[in-house]
């Protein structure tokens, strides 16, 4: 008997889950209410879409170092030193530090998405109408829960590699090394960047697919498939 309750307590749940999300989706044409498997569809074609468009944006020259919102300068251990160091004529090293940093975290973004789209192929049906019924970020925030772990890992031996690659290692670590010498330093500053820099990576990354995933919500104009117009198409 306490099975059966379970059981119908279960599929209670998932019908008015059920019953919530299609209530909150009926498209906007005549093609009638969402079904399950398409909301499973349009959520995973939505993520997928904005996690192409953030990679997109960022994975290329100046994606990082010209983009006021994502550029990463130095971590906030090192602003003294570079105020220091700026200060007895060292800025255009400087300069080249922050670059190369960038260009590094530019590259690394490029290895994000078969991890994201993992993540995807894993998500449920609940977990599709769970999204489509959440808030303006609910998959961002779901993929930031399933993801950001697996995107450090995977992140900090790509950042490593790209920090070496483009020189910023060598730039980073030559200031660090003339600030912590001059006699006038008492707090010595962490010459790693690889943390500091994967940190920024993946923040810059998330608040991309939230960007799009916003875009899906709100804007038809941004639903490129038949299937986003039909899921989303409430949203206009």
């Amino acid at each position: 008997m306490l099975l059966l309750a379970g059981v119908l307590v279960l599929h209670t749940s998932q019908a008015q889950l059920l019953k919530k999300a299609s209530g909150l989706l009926k498209s906007g044409t005549s093609t009638g209410s969402v079904t399950e498997g398409e909301a499973g569809m349009g959520i995973k074609e939505a993520l997928e879409k904005g996690v192409s468009a953030g990679i997109s944006l960022l994975n290329k020259k100046d994606g990082f170092f010209g983009n006021d919102l994502y550029k990463v300068l130095l971590p906030p251990d090192a602003l003294k030193a570079e105020k220091v160091l700026r200060s007895i004529g060292l800025g255009s090293e400087v300069d080249k530090a922050i670059l190369q940093i960038n260009r590094a975290a530019e590259d690394a973004v490029g290895y994000a998405k078969p991890i994201f789209v993992n993540a995807i192929k894993q998500m449920t049906i609940t977990d599709a109408l769970k999204l489509l019924s959440g808030g303006q970020r609910s998959a961002t925030d779901y993929f930031e829960g399933k993801t950001t772990d697996a995107l450090k890992t995977a992140f900090s031996p790509v950042i490593d590699s790209a920090l070496n690659k483009t020189a910023a290692t060598k730039y980073y670590g030559n200031l660090v090394t003339k600030y912590n010498n001059l006699p006038t330093t008492f707090n010595k500053i962490n010459p790693d960047l690889k943390g500091y820099v994967t940190e920024k990576a993946v923040k810059a990354l998330f608040d991309q697919v939230a960007k799009e995933e916003l875009a899906i919500r709100q804007n038809p104009a941004a639903r490129t498939s038949e299937l986003l117009k039909k899921v989303f198409g409430n949203k206009s």
